[in-house]
């Protein structure tokens, strides 16, 4: 089993397509990149802890590959917002890789030279890469939210 760490503006959504893919095994909703420890959601929204609303999975390579989470991750938002997604504004929503060891790393960078020269986006790719650092679940309340209120679906 290997783990992957993405933020990509709300974590809700971005916690619901991934934990939709195959190979996918389990999904957890936090907080990392900043240097407040343990953080709460009102501290994260605050803009002062410097922590991205982020989404940390647990997948079989055997199964799913991390191109392929690196795929589905570039078509669930729009990686050329700077400290956003759609509604959402603050540096908790931006766009970060957070890698886990150099293979990562690697792929996350020939990722976006791949989309960048085949123009797949008008605008300049801003996502981070970045080493993957402690990392703060968020409150149970945020865990696997759209499951548990269906009523307000998932916009992706």
């Amino acid at each position: 089993m290997a783990l992957a760490t993405f933020a990509a503006g709300c974590f809700w959504g971005v916690e619901a397509r991934f934990a939709g893919l195959h190979g996918v095994l389990s999904t957890e909703v936090g907080y990392t990149g900043g240097s407040t420890p343990h953080p709460t959601y009102e501290q994260v929204c605050s803009h002062a802890t410097g922590h991205a609303e982020a989404v940390r999975i647990e997948y079989d390579p055997a199964t799913i590959t991390y191109e392929e989470l690196l795929r589905a991750f570039f078509d669930m938002h729009d990686p050329t917002q700077r400290n956003r997604q759609g509604p959402d504004v603050g540096s908790q929503y931006r766009s970060a890789i957070f890698f886990h060891d150099r293979a990562q790393e690697e792929a996350a960078s020939a990722g976006i030279r791949r989309l960048s020269a085949d123009g797949a986006f008008k605008r300049t790719i801003v996502t981070e890469i970045v080493p993957a650092r402690e990392w703060w679940r968020a409150e149970e309340y945020h865990q696997r939210y759209f499951e548990k209120h269906p009523r307000f679906g998932c916009a992706f």
